[in-house]
């Protein structure tokens, strides 16, 4: 199982960044993946995730409208549009595999994630 995030970067707030995810080693439109990152001095959380079949997402209260996930299973990756950045997303960004049924607390709990890509790193500049 592998997974391999990209796209991070130095942005301005107010800017848009799209992260990628891309999976190998198992068969992606089995599980649902999820979105998270951990900033200096704090503790990994999850921002969002999307249901295996992408009808069902899950967006931490902070990034609501302005974070999007989607998936596309044919290409086996996963993206994160983030738009209107600001300060406070700043942080190393990981895609990892839910390894759960969907439920809510469950995709927000780091101990059901099984596997994690390398992560990426997100750093918005005021």
């Amino acid at each position: 199982v592998q997974l391999q995030a990209s796209g991070g970067g130095l942005v301005q707030a107010g800017g848009s960044l799209r992260l990628s995810c891309a999976a190998s080693g198992f068969i992606l439109d089995s599980y649902a993946i999820g979105w998270l990152r951990q900033a200096p001095g704090k503790e990994r959380e999850a921002v969002a995730c999307i249901s295996s079949n992408g009808r069902s997402t899950y967006y931490e209260d902070t990034v609501k409208g302005r974070f999007t996930v989607s998936r596309d299973n044919t290409e086996n990756t996963v993206y994160l549009q983030m738009n209107n950045l600001v300060p406070e997303d700043t942080a190393v960004y990981y895609c990892a595999r839910y390894s759960s049924s969907w439920y809510y607390p469950g995709v927000t709990r780091i101990r059901e994630y099984d596997y994690w890509g390398q992560g990426t790193q997100v750093t918005v500049s005021s």
